[in-house]
């Protein structure tokens, strides 16, 4: 797989010629396509249908006393340091220097999350933990770190993922596991100021092995818990809406917002575009196209051309929901009670709470992140009135946090419902409960062009739900049309100059 084109010497040349390429999406899938396209010396517009650029990131500013205030990241708001492409582009558009750790789940010990005696910090909770997770197990042999480790995946897993998936899995990690940990020194993971939670990204980095004997199908789940409680994450300073407008700069042609596709039709020799900007419809016919947006939003389209094996995956790709609801608060309470950062598990419908960091002018006032929730439980809340959704995460919340209840110290609150918005109907495809071989099986499907349409997004990527993955998708779809040749009807396999992807 290419790596991001290099820069050859003299002017931008394509090969066989400039190409003339529409890419349907302003978000990051769709800017970096166009942005390596450029680069190959292609000629490229973007159209988009929203008024704004980014797509699922989005980062809301809050006024402070007539001046901009603090901000809540209502998209993607962290990059896992291991995702080499997102860091590749980080540092290519000039934005290493706003690089900053971004403190996860269970990552201070003074954060809450619940137990069957309620709520308890992460420093005191082990010993809960661990009596509730022994006393599900048929057998209680177990070293006192091995329950420790299984305590805190437990808990791990129970934070991250939605209470009906997680219902519905948590046994499978069970019994072959733990006898496998119990043969190893688990005393270099212990961590946190009192040692007592396990480094599960660490220990499984060195313990590879442990894996096989996770059922296959949590395989790409365990993934994503793994990279949600790393040490090693990291954000943007400024916002993460920097990465898409630091790309927008730097595309030469045009990036069309309010222009709304709906309609695509897929002949021999062209892509037609049927589009509605404002009351308007328009058609564009184009040479080659690059669709970019969430199969939620492409299947709603009329769709011809397509042949029944693309349209099947476009209609039967999942995609769950993800509801965020934010904070402005008067001042960043939490910190007296001696929390610092990073983020506990609340339950109930709020799910998740971040703290970020107060990095502005204390008098703006602070954000928190009530409430952070995916798939079933994010459709719960979006079931609510917008009314009632904060109601009840402000009602759930001050369990765990009465500062909330003060007189005026919520100054505003902002939302985003991923799954009801019209641009994505969605947050992410989540591929948890497949096989390795199925999930390849789709993710090929999904990228599969259609003549001169291709595609690329997080739903065409080996890693769905990450900016890492939207950006290998549109790296695979440019280069793909680099090398396109339609009078063969067929993709040449030849390899660029450079790094490969997997060393980028």
């Amino acid at each position: 797989m290419t790596a991001p084109s290099q820069k050859i010497d003299g002017a931008d040349e394509a090969l066989g010629g400039p190409k003339k390429v529409t890419v349907i999406g302003a978000g990051i899938a769709g800017l970096v396509t166009a942005y390596e396209l450029e680069r190959l010396g292609h000629q490229v517009h973007v159209i988009e249908g929203s008024r704004d650029i980014g797509g699922r990131i989005h980062t809301h500013r809050f006024s402070g006393r007539g001046q901009a205030g603090p901000f809540a990241e209502l998209g993607a708001m962290r990059i896992p340091a291991g995702h080499r492409l997102t860091m590749h582009y980080i540092a290519e558009l000039g934005l290493q220097h706003q690089v900053r750790e971004f403190r996860t789940l269970f990552s201070d010990d003074a954060a809450y999350l619940p137990t069957a005696s309620g709520y308890l910090r992460v420093r005191d909770a082990h010993k809960t933990l661990v009596e509730e997770f022994a006393a599900g197990l048929p057998s209680r042999h177990y070293q006192g770190n091995t329950l420790l480790f299984g305590a805190w995946l437990d808990a791990s897993i129970r934070a991250i993922a939605p209470r009906q998936f997680y219902d519905g899995m948590h046994d499978e990690i069970g019994v072959e596991l733990l006898n496998l940990v119990d043969h190893i020194d688990l005393a270099p993971y212990r961590c946190g100021s009192a040692r007592n939670r396990i480094d599960l990204h660490s220990f499984f980095a060195d313990h590879p092995q442990v894996r096989s004997f996770c059922p296959p199908r949590l395989e790409r789940f365990l993934d994503d818990v793994l990279d949600e409680t790393s040490s090693t994450i990291v954000r943007l300073r400024d916002g993460m809406d920097a990465l898409p407008r630091q790309l927008a700069a730097r595309i030469r042609g045009p990036i069309a917002t309010g222009q709304e596709v709906v309609g695509i039709d897929v002949r021999d020799d062209t892509v037609v575009l049927r589009i509605r900007q404002g009351v308007r419809s328009l058609t564009r016919t184009c040479d080659y196209v690059v669709c970019t947006i969430p199969f939620t939003v492409l299947r709603r389209m009329q769709l011809s051309g397509f042949d029944q094996d693309k349209l099947d995956i476009v209609h039967q790709t999942k995609y769950w929901a993800a509801t965020k609801v934010a904070f402005h608060c008067r001042e960043a309470f939490w910190e007296k009670d001696g929390i610092s950062g990073g983020a506990s598990f609340t339950g109930g419908h709020v799910r998740q709470t971040y703290y970020p960091p107060t990095e502005g002018d204390p008098e703006h006032g602070a954000v928190l992140l009530a409430s952070y929730a995916i798939g079933p439980d994010a459709d719960a809340l979006s079931r609510l009135g917008e009314a009632e959704r904060n109601a009840v995460v402000t009602r759930e919340l001050s369990a765990m946090h009465p500062e909330l209840r003060r007189p005026g110290m919520v100054l505003g609150v902002a939302g985003r419902d991923w799954g009801a918005r019209r641009w994505s109907w969605g947050a992410a495809t989540v591929r948890w409960g497949q096989e390795a071989a199925l999930r390849e099986a789709e993710r090929r499907e999904a990228a599969r062009r259609q003549k001169g349409l291709f595609f690329a997004g997080e739903h065409c990527s080996s890693k769905p739900a990450w900016i890492e993955g939207a950006i290998e998708s549109a790296i695979d779809a440019a280069h793909e049309i680099e090398w396109y040749e339609p009078r063969a009807n067929r993709v040449f396999a030849v390899t660029r100059p450079g790094p490969s992807r997997e060393s980028a």
